[in-house]
């Protein structure tokens, strides 16, 4: 099952990353390059190191300086991120080409990238809330908290799991067809946002 194999490496990822715990460490792929697993690796790596991101940017303390320079990281990170899922969806098309499929078949709300995108984010819930639930400085009321939600979190990845799983499935078997759709992501585009076209003038 792809999904089992997805979160296996979603975990490697997020341990690896927290062995350094440093947003700026270069993240060092085990895998080779133009592969699913290395796009996997990256993606949950970027996904680590922006987490971290939203984390500080978040500090009540923090000085208007250092929310600029992160929200230009966060800004940067999301379109690696939004770059990686059209890489992973351009796999499982390639890997698609020659299915054909049926009269009936349709198109599914959000592409399997898009789903192993939050399955990835759903990894890192995991790993942080279970880090709260094991906290030895927070008073029974959390902890307990933290456990009941941790549940939850697992079973929703079993449920996107399945759901990830049986979509494949389907295109497999020609009952659905995907595409994949660029972002069009345009704040980061010198040439589509205005603030920034405007200011070259």
């Amino acid at each position: 099952m792809i999904s089992e194999h997805c979160n296996q490496i979603f975990e490697q990822a997020i341990g690896d990353y927290h062995r350094f715990n440093e947003v700026e460490k270069q993240c060092e792929n085990p895998f080779a390059p133009v592969t699913l697993d290395n796009l996997l690796y990256a993606k949950c790596w970027i996904d680590t190191a922006q987490w971290h991101m939203e984390d500080e940017i978040r500090n009540p303390s923090i000085q208007p300086l250092e929310v600029v320079k992160w929200k230009r990281s966060i800004d940067a990170s999301n379109q690696d991120r939004t770059d990686m899922v059209e890489y992973i969806d351009s796999y499982f098309h390639e890997k698609y080409k020659n299915i054909q499929p049926l009269a009936s078949a349709r198109i599914n709300t959000e592409s399997p990238a898009w789903a192993i995108d939050r399955l990835s984010i759903l990894a890192l819930k995991i790993y942080h809330m279970r880090e709260e639930s094991l906290r030895t400085d927070a008073d029974e009321a959390h902890i307990t908290e933290c456990k009941n939600k941790l549940a939850i979190l697992l079973q929703q990845r079993v449920d996107l799991s399945t759901a990830i799983d049986e979509l494949l499935e389907d295109i497999e078997k020609g009952e659905k067809y995907m595409k994949v759709y660029r972002q069009m992501k345009m704040y980061n585009d010198p040439e589509l946002n205005p603030v920034l076209y405007n200011n070259k003038k």
